[in-house]
């Protein structure tokens, strides 16, 4: 071996150890190892990030495995119970290569237990590396003849450093693709970005953009830092941001996010936040601080582990006493390494952390920000969900709802193309709404002159020679005017109308009310599905929020309620047996939020809303709670299945690898309890794997609307 390849093959074993290291306690599994894996991976650590292990792992396990065979075929144990004789010229190969194994191979599970003495936390490193290391003395032993020749192991332990190593080499790469989510957000970014100076366009480095830059984005291009557009419309997939999986049409004064792609046209953009300041940057550190938190279901597996260690200890101390005072030490000395070697709890500290990890992972992708993993724990037995009505089920702009028009006037059609022709040069929320229905509706806009506006009166201008007004009540006062529409109760059902007048005659009235988002009926009835019951909170009046209640079929309606009292409104559901979560966007949202047992802010929302809350919903569709409480639900059924197999396997085997069935013929041998140990891990590994199935964007749930 040449001095480089020397230097290279101990630094990549060193690479290996402080990775088992951290991967040795189930809270360093997640927390050092796996957030330094993410940090790695973020700078481009030349390969020492989450991958490099893989890639590592996967490298010693194979050169194990080569070593392995000749070990095996020369080992003088393996050799009586198969039938036939090693050559006296290899009787030293199973030992030399087998110590090559056990301080090459077996490193990281000695390193492990070294760092686990050291910080007084024993637990599964220490138990493995005190396993190879009873089977490596054992062996020695029996090879110089100070021992039975029964107590060689050497192929027993070269193929448990070999299976060891497999079971270590599929953790990693499990938790590696997880970590690889966070690669994928850093990766959405572009290269360069394209900075407009004057006449002409320069290439720079994302980083090097401040704000107020102007960023020209060609077509199929990302956009390289939050901003808002200043020039172009364009279609933009937002899907690796907010879980949306439809393009949305934004054009300008828009904002936009960076990682978006426009896909369809170039647009020019005005830079408003940069680096850390941008939504990806933040959304990347959340899902970091979720993945590298601990939760309450995290620190009973933590407590689990512990137990299992001592529980692992006193099994092996009983078994070695046992088998010694029935004079049978040779069977003692086995029988303990068996112990040792399936007691390890390898998959009960795999069961949650994987499991939190992969669904935090696949939350990001939905749009679903995981800030407080106990947040994610609880929605699984919310009872209620409590919505705040403007801007979270309704958009919080006014849109048309209906036209009527006078006896022998005109058709409602040209009724909203005169109203929307008098509202054109006016910049209220209503007249927009007016305008954008007379759009909608492809209607022929007559054009207008000499527009006026009067506040609580409305707007007046000139149509084709006649005086147009749109207004209130008050504006048929003016007039002297009855309502010819009073008995259809506008008012009651929480509606607001505007008359449309020509030269002082009514020809119609329109009724125009906060939209409905289209998808909040669907969320409701999902909601309804999943045994979880609905109310709205609001300060609107009664009849404004009954209106909505009934349009979407909510249970409770909290009307007229202060923004001080909102939190106070909350409680009095938990008092009553409820868990609540509460689901708002601004800024009196904030101590509601708190007061929930889960909050989520919608991340439109102010700063203020989104600090308050557990989860964070990147886009505005309310759908997004219901993929909340699947994937809650889904997460726990994973801990639970994982837990029970962990736990219940090493109850059941520790004893058969004991020896408690001896007495009727049965035994365990090592190799075996290596195999199950390994398989164990294997299949908690596998069985979390099954949330990354889980496709939590609502139109892939069914819940469409």
């Amino acid at each position: 071996m040449t001095g480089h390849e020397a230097m290279h093959a101990t630094s990549e074993m060193q690479d290996m150890e402080h990775a088992m290291a951290h991967a040795g306690h189930p809270q360093g599994r997640m927390g050092m190892d796996h957030s330094g894996m993410a940090g790695h991976a973020e700078h481009g650590g030349g390969g020492h990030g989450g991958g490099g292990h893989v890639a590592r792992f996967r490298r010693l396990f194979w050169v194990m495995l080569v070593l392995a065979l000749p070990v095996v075929a020369l080992s003088p144990m393996f050799a009586m119970l198969v039938g036939y004789e090693v050559p006296a010229g290899a009787a030293w190969v199973a030992p030399v290569l087998g110590t090559v194994i056990y301080a090459w191979g077996g490193s990281p599970f000695l390193t492990g237990a070294f760092s686990e003495v050291r910080a007084r936390r024993p637990g599964m490193m220490l138990l493995i590396g005190l396993a190879i290391t009873v089977a490596f003395l054992a062996s020695w032993g029996a090879t110089l003849g100070a021992l039975n020749h029964s107590l060689e192991f050497w192929w027993e332990l070269a193929l448990l450093v070999v299976i060891m190593l497999l079971g270590h080499w599929l953790e990693m790469r499990s938790l590696a693709q997880t970590t690889n989510a966070l690669d994928s957000l850093a990766a959405l970014l572009p290269d360069t970005a394209e900075v407009v100076r004057g006449d002409s366009v320069e290439k720079v480095p994302p980083s090097d953009l401040v704000v107020g830059d102007v960023v020209l984005v060609r077509p199929g291009g990302s956009i390289p830092a939050d901003g808002r557009i200043v020039e172009g419309e364009a279609e933009l997939d937002e899907s690796m941001v907010t879980g949306e999986s439809r393009t949305l049409r934004r054009g300008p004064g828009d904002p936009v996010t960076a990682g978006t792609v426009s896909t369809d046209s170039g647009l020019r953009i005005e830079v408003t936040a940069t680096g850390d300041d941008t939504a990806l940057a933040g959304i990347r550190k959340l899902v970091e601080q979720a993945q590298n938190s601990t939760s309450r279901a995290q620190r009973l597996a933590d407590r689990a582990a512990a137990w299992l260690f001592w529980f692992a200890l006193g099994s092996a101390a009983l078994t070695g006493f046992a088998w010694t005072l029935i004079g049978q030490p040779e069977q003692a000395v086995t029988r303990v390494i068996t112990v040792l070697v399936i007691a390890c709890p390898h998959a009960l500290g795999l069961a949650i952390p994987l499991v939190v990890a992969i669904s935090t992972e696949r939350a990001a992708r939905a749009g679903v920000l995981v800030k407080d993993r106990t947040a994610l724990e609880a929605m699984r037995r919310v009872t209620t969900v409590v919505f705040d009505k403007t801007g979270t089920l309704t958009k919080g702009a006014p849109a048309l709802t209906g036209v009527e028009v006078a006896d022998g006037g005109l058709s409602e059609d040209e009724v909203l193309a005169l109203a929307a022709a008098a509202e054109a040069d006016s910049e209220h929320p209503l007249a927009r709404a007016i305008v954008t229905a007379a759009a909608e509706r492809h209607l022929s806009v007559p054009s207008a002159t000499g527009f006026t506006s009067r506040p609580a009166l409305g707007v007046t201008a000139q149509v084709d020679r006649a005086e147009v007004r749109v207004g209130g009540p008050r504006l048929l006062a003016e007039h002297d005017l009855t309502d010819p529409f009073d008995g259809s109760g506008a008012g009651s059902e929480g509606l607001t109308r505007l008359f449309v007048l020509r030269d002082g005659s009514v020809l119609g009235a329109i009724t125009l009310a906060d939209e409905v988002r289209p998808e909040s009926a669907a969320t409701v009835a999902a909601l309804h599905r999943a045994g979880v019951k609905v109310a709205m909170i609001t300060g609107d009046a009664r009849a404004v929020a009954d209106r909505v209640a009934a349009q979407l079929g909510i249970d409770t309606v909290l009307a007229e309620v202060r923004p001080e009292d909102k939190a106070a409104r909350v409680a009095e559901l938990q008092d009553g047996g409820e868990r609540v979560a509460m689901v708002g966007d601004g800024v009196n949202d904030a101590p509601a939020l708190a007061q929930a047992d889960v909050g989520l802010a919608i991340g439109a929302g102010t700063d203020v809303a989104i600090a308050s809350a557990g989860v964070i919903l990147a886009g505005d569709d309310p759908r997004t709670v219901v993929s909340v409480i699947e994937l809650s639900r889904a997460s726990y059924r994973k801990m639970l299945q994982n837990l029970w197999w962990a736990a219940g396997y090493n109850l059941i085997s520790v004893p058969l690898a004991a020896g408690v069935l001896a007495p009727v013929g049965i035994t365990m041998p090592m190799e075996v309890g290596a195999l199950l140990m390994s398989l164990s891990t294997v299949v908690v590994a596998l069985n979390a794997q099954w949330l990354r199935r889980l496709d939590l964007r609502p139109d892939r749930l069914g819940i469409t609307g």
